[in-house]
């Protein structure tokens, strides 16, 4: 697929995923749903790779779904059946390959839903970010009725899509939605370090790291004691596989 919403770069093991349509703020169309999931695809298959950011260019990170393509009957109806909306935040969310969002500017609507289940959020002093879709008479997608009450709590879920409010990234860092905010000019930098530092690690051990938090979040603890060792044993018996090979 050529890419002409995204842009795609490698580098020392980690993958860089763009938005790339500066002039319209990366507002979100259906075209650059179908460009994402399909880099995000090959950058997990790619063995290369191990770690994997998720970025906006130009002033902001993405101001939300394109207007003109929400009056357009054929592209909204395009955007409501694009595999991007059913798959992304899952295979996100279930990649075994740490992963990073850096936002600045704005993130608004769908810019907030598709970074929910990244593993870290890192945003730039002065972001904004809002779950405004009551605003414009839809509801949020992307999986956020079950990422964002994980993230910032029910009360506080509820309140960020039924006012449609929109906060800054000091609040979105207070409240959970962003795990730290960075000065603007440190933003690219600071996610890259963190998805390098990542990839410096046994790909192995990460993904079974996350598996067992995965788990851990959704059992109890007896059976999260249960579970750690057998996800240990599983380490062990891929590391050595790999050594073998």
């Amino acid at each position: 697929m050529d890419y002409t919403q995204i842009d795609v770069t490698t580098s020392d093991g980690v993958c860089t995923l763009t938005l790339d349509r500066p002039d319209k703020l990366n507002a979100f169309t259906a075209t650059m749903g179908d460009e994402l999931l399909d880099a995000f695809r090959r950058a997990q298959a790619d063995a290369s790779v191990r770690a994997i950011v998720l970025a906006g260019g130009g002033r902001a990170f993405c101001a939300g779904v394109d207007l003109e393509a929400l009056r357009d009957e054929a592209e909204r109806a395009r955007i409501a059946k694009s595999e991007f909306i059913g798959r992304f935040p899952l295979e996100v969310a279930e990649s075994p390959k740490p992963t990073v969002c850096a936002i600045h500017g704005s993130a608004i609507g769908v810019g907030v839903t598709m970074a929910l289940p990244f593993d870290v959020r890192i945003a730039a002093e002065g972001a904004k970010l809002g779950l405004t879709f009551a605003k414009l008479g839809i509801l949020p997608g992307l999986g956020s009725a079950h990422l964002l009450p994980r993230l910032v709590g029910r009360a506080r879920a509820r309140e960020l899509v039924l006012s449609a409010r929109v906060v800054e990234a000091s609040e979105a860092e207070r409240i959970g939605l962003v795990n730290r905010v960075v000065a603007a000019d440190a933003l690219q930098a600071t996610a890259c370090e963190l998805a390098a530092t990542f990839a410096s690690y046994d790909p192995a051990v990460l993904a079974h790291a996350k598996r067992m938090l995965d788990f851990g979040e959704r059992a109890t603890l007896a059976e999260t004691l249960e579970n750690d060792p057998k996800v240990n044993a599983s380490l062990q018996a891929a590391r050595a596989t790999q050594r073998r090979e």
